[in-house]
């Protein structure tokens, strides 16, 4: 399944994935069959791959939605998705998850006035995240916000070219998460 970990590279026919749907190996053709929780297994991997999450983080983010209110699999998606270097990604500041957690990493962004330089840091509603002045001169985060379309954003964050800043509107949906992901079988797997 295509989870367009690489940035644009995934919307070209370099893809791996267009090029070759299968594993590699000689029995890489061969369908397999995948027990229930061989497909909670997968499921939960994917998403780790997607938002770049080691396995002890993941696993706290999943306890952490356990303990808050509503559905556990819709508020797990949320605090993926409140995660510094997601937000980074979905302003438009970086053309991947990946890219975004570099940029972060390298102190290019600034939350509510302070520099911050962890990835993982939740952001909340109300907070304002833009770029530091070494930021504002990076090549990278020039390119991506070229390519920015306003239809891309989505409705709980708000983003000022002019200032280059983003702002935390509201909390994340689960209408508007695009992504393939059936975050039941990920709270299934959590359960046993």
């Amino acid at each position: 399944m295509k989870l367009f970990l690489k940035g644009e590279r995934c919307f070209t026919d370099k893809c791996s994935i267009e090029r070759r749907n299968y594993p590699p190996g000689q029995h890489g053709q061969a369908r397999p069959k995948f027990s229930d929780f061989g497909n909670q297994l997968r499921e939960k991997q994917k998403v780790r791959r997607i938002y770049g999450v080691l396995e002890r983080q993941f696993r706290k983010t999943v306890k952490a939605a356990e303990r808050g209110r509503g559905i556990t699999g819709e508020t797990l998606l949320a605090l993926l998705e409140r995660r510094l270097d997601n937000v980074v990604h979905r302003l438009g500041f970086a053309t991947s998850r990946a890219e975004g957690r570099q940029l972060v990493r390298h102190g290019h962004f600034h939350v509510n006035g302070r520099r911050l330089s962890i990835p993982s840091a939740r952001v909340r509603k109300g907070d304002v995240i833009g770029l530091t002045e070494r930021g504002k001169k990076a090549a990278r985060i020039e390119g991506a916000l070229s390519t920015i379309d306003a239809r891309s954003l989505p409705s709980w964050l708000s983003l000022d070219l002019d200032k280059k800043e983003g702002e935390i509107i509201g909390d994340p949906v689960r209408e508007e998460m695009t992504l393939p992901i059936q975050e039941q079988l990920i709270v299934e797997l959590y359960s046993r």
